[in-house]
């Protein structure tokens, strides 16, 4: 397998594992919708941590980089939901 194939199939699979970290949330936000509340830090700081991948990935020169952005763009969305939850 070449360089470059090997680099692009990591890449998708990462991204993949990636969203579905974040995804894997929608049991704690649940919980914390019926009053179990959960943790709120460990949220918070994933959704920042996201935040700051996705502005390196956007602001990236000569191109964007589309798999960082896309692989943390869900922790953001999932990160925050889950901490205004747990509040």
């Amino acid at each position: 397998m070449d360089n470059d194939k090997f680099f692009r199939i990591l890449g998708i699979v990462a991204t993949i594992t990636s969203m579905a970290m974040y995804v894997s949330y929608i049991p704690q936000i649940s919980s914390n919708l019926d009053g179990q509340k959960g943790d709120w830090l460990q949220p918070l700081v994933a959704a920042i941590n996201c935040m700051l991948w996705v502005i390196y990935g956007v602001l990236k020169k000569p191109k964007r980089d589309l798999p960082i952005i896309i692989a943390n763009s869900p922790g953001i969305l999932f990160g925050l939901f889950a901490f205004f939850t747990a509040l």
